[in-house]
This record gives C-alpha cells, structure tokens and sequence, in this order.
C-alpha cells in the first residue's frame, strides 16, 4: 500500500497558504512525493502558476496535478466559501502525467489503468472523452468550478498552468484503484419513453408532450415533491435497458434547463433519442446518503479523490461536509481530497459517463470487504 497524506489551509494570504500546506506535507510524508495534488479555491486561482512554483519548489513531487474550484475537499472538511487550498500527496512511483487539447486518452495506456482528469468547462468537451474511454481503463475526474468564464479556471500540470483543456495522470495498475460513483437525485412519477425528440428537446413522452407529462406530474405529486419539483426537476435518463425495474442509482441525471411552450416540448442538458427510457428526478438528500452508503458499504481505501457536484453539500444536505464524513468514516481512511465541480466523470459498470449531481470518487488501495 501506498502512503498519503491531505493538508489544508484557509489563510487569505496565497503565500502563508501555500507555505503552510507545504509544511504539513513535509512533516506528514516528507520531500519528493511520487505524486501530488492540488486543489485551491478561487480566492487563490489567480495565483495558480505561483502556488505550482512553491509546490514544486518546496516538495519536489515526481508528478503534480492541479485544478481551481468553487469548493474543496480535505479529511472530514468541504469548504464551500471563502479561501482554501488542499494539498493531496503520495508515494507512488510510475505515475505518467498527461496534457489533453482534445477529448481522448492516448491508445497506449496500460489494461487496468486508472486516470485522474480534470479539466476546463468551457473548452473541454468531457462527454466526448467518456464516451471514448475504453472499457479496461478507469476514469474519475470533474470540471473545474473556479470561474463562471471562460479563461478564469487554471489547470496544473508540472511546471505548467493553463486555461484551456484537460490535465490527467495515469497511475500505475498496482495502486488498486476502484471508482464509486453515487447520485443525488430520486426518481419520481413513472419511466417513459422517449417517443419524439429533436436534438436536446424532448417533444413527447410516451405518445404526450413532454410538457404535459412534467404538468401532470406535479398536479399527482403530494404537496411536498410537487414543491421540490417546481424549484429545480431534472430528468434520469437509464443506462441499462435490460432492468425490469429502476431505482435511485439506476440514472444518468440530466438538467432539464429550459421549455417549448409552443412544442410542448422539455429543453434538456444533453441529446436524449428517441425510444431511450426516462424518468423525472428531484434532488433528495435522503436518497442520495443512502446511495453514496450503498456504494461504499464493505470497502476501505487508503485514500479518495474525489469529484463531488457543486450542487452537493449544504445545497443538498443543508450541510458541508457530509460525502467527505461519509468518505472518511466509511473507508477508514483521513486522506481524503477533492473539490466540487462543474460536472464529473466516472464509469457505471464499464461504461464512463459525465454526470451531474454525483459524488465521483477515486479509491486508492481499494479493498472490498472477505477479499
């Protein structure tokens, strides 16, 4: 197994900041890491290059990867507000980084890699990468959340920052990565099929506007869904047709971001075809704890990477801090690291899909409980 090590700081100032989580790494695993990553809040995203001096300088990692966020991740802390940077470090050797200008993963990686992505909302296209990953290969990652424009989010790779793109890793196949991805949504009303549609507009749901079905919906709904439902539905779109029966984690959640009053039509966050199975979602809190304690149950890891929705937290749970809690009491592990994000990547099965409202984690030195 591996050793890791997450360190914080939320001094304002870049500099004591970046000087403190270089400190505690040093005394927590000491000089030249295999590995280190990166995250820092948009307080610091303007001293992006500055702060992957000092890590470089001060800890010489073999590999350093970086990303800017709306909110971090460290131990049993989600810092949604307000300054921040984490500092996630490891000895592992073997570990390759990559610079990607366009949405594929190089043909020669390893069966059974495992790669860490994140990359820019606006110029990366994420969904075209997931869609492209091969089936051997393990890929959790998210989209930065720094900046709401374009060329406001810094990656990091190395000596390197950038606005544009993606920057991953590939670690080596002995570290014994394991995904888990969890939803944060609960299916209401009945599936349906999708029976017209016209690129990311639904027209009709099994043979009735889209628009009339969501209506009818929230008129059959108790006075509770039916309010969830007015301030934010979104739509589940199932990723295995073969179910007879469908429940919490058997979506890909899709934002619903607009109407067609005229079409009667449903404007959705992604194209959906016809004959494709549906089901309207609302975010739950209760629903989205179970399935994030589903996943984890019988496993403990080293350590987590993880890429959780900025819709997650206290949006969610009225809380920050419950996927780290969980992540931590559940894998027996304080290593955790992470950031909320604009969207994550991570596979169902061995299928990769970019998501929404989920928890996309990376174990590391994953065990499964009688293995």
């Amino acid at each position: 197994m591996g050793s890791y090590a997450t360190v914080v700081s939320q001094h304002p100032d870049t500099a004591v900041a970046v000087a403190e989580v270089i400190g505690q790494s040093l005394e927590r695993i000491g000089s030249q890491p295999g590995l280190a990553i990166l995250f820092a809040s948009g307080a610091h995203a303007g001293e992006a290059p500055r702060i992957a001096r000092a890590v470089r300088h001060g800890l010489s990692p073999t590999v350093l990867l970086g990303c800017t966020a709306g909110g971090t991740l460290a131990n049993r802390q989600e810092i949604e507000e307000g300054p921040s940077i984490v500092l996630f470090t490891a000895q592992i050797d073997g570990t390759r980084p990559l610079r990607l200008d366009s949405p594929r993963l190089p043909d020669d990686l390893p069966t059974g890699s495992a790669v860490v992505l994140m990359g820019d909302p606006f110029s990366f296209d994420a969904a075209t990468l997931a869609a492209s990953v091969r089936p051997d290969l393990t890929v959790v990652g998210g989209l930065a959340s720094a900046s709401a424009r374009p060329g406001g989010n810094h990656l990091v790779l190395n000596d390197a920052t950038f606005t544009t793109g993606a920057v991953a890793l590939v670690l080596p196949v002995g570290v014994d990565a394991r995904a888990v991805v969890a939803t944060g949504c609960r299916p209401v009303g009945d599936p349906m099929v999708v029976t017209d549609s016209e690129g990311n507009r639904i027209l009709s749901l099994a043979g009735r506007p889209a628009l009339e079905r969501l209506a009818r919906l929230i008129s059959s709904a108790d006075e509770a869904d039916a309010d969830r439902i007015r301030r934010g539905v979104h739509l589940g779109v199932v990723f295995d047709e073969h179910r007879e029966e469908f429940g919490a984690g058997d979506f890909l959640i899709r934002s619903i971001v607009g109407t067609d009053k005229a079409a009667g039509a449903l404007v959705v966050s992604d194209i959906v075809p016809i004959g494709t199975t549906v089901q309207f979602q609302i975010r739950d809190a209760e629903a989205a704890s179970a399935d994030l304690e589903d996943r984890l149950s019988d496993l403990s890891a080293g350590a987590a990477l993880a890429f959780t929705c900025n819709g997650r937290g206290s949006h969610l749970f009225g809380l920050a801090g419950h996927d780290a809690d969980h992540l931590v009491d559940r894998l027996d592990t304080t290593a955790v690291a992470g950031m909320s994000c604009a969207g994550e990547i991570g596979p169902i099965g061995s299928v990769h899909h970019m998501h929404g409202f989920t928890a996309s984690v990376l174990l590391l030195d994953a065990v499964a409980e009688g293995t």
